[in-house]
């Protein structure tokens, strides 16, 4: 028996929480019909108020499977190294940067996540 027969077992989507079974959902933490979702949220949630990289940063967030729901409005961000966790939701995040106010990518993260 190999590794990755194993890890399949056990791996449920982030967005629906059903069972997956594909490699590429695995690593992407959602299965084929939340992934498409998530991208449709992308074209209708307004961006306007984030800069470029804050976009990106939000969808490799995403992609990364580095945000998880804890309650309906309420997500766990990791920070970009790794070695932080943040509570994040549309409208702020424990982040440094929501702490002081500023729109940060685990908020957009969070918009896109609840739009889908």
């Amino acid at each position: 028996m190999n590794a990755a027969a194993t890890t399949t077992q056990h791996a449920t989507c982030l967005g629906c929480g059903r069972k997956l079974t594909s490699a590429k959902s695995i690593a992407a933490g959602r299965g084929r019909v939340c992934a498409a979702k998530v991208r449709a949220a992308e074209q209708t949630v307004d961006t306007s108020d984030y800069k470029a990289h804050q976009i990106a940063s939000a969808r490799e967030l995403i992609a990364d499977a580095a945000i998880i729901p804890l309650r309906s409005t309420v997500f766990l961000a990791v920070s970009t190294d790794g070695t932080e966790t943040y509570r994040s939701a549309p409208t702020a995040c424990t982040c440094p940067a929501g702490i002081k106010g500023s729109r940060c990518y685990h908020q957009l993260a969070a918009r896109l996540l609840l739009a889908a």
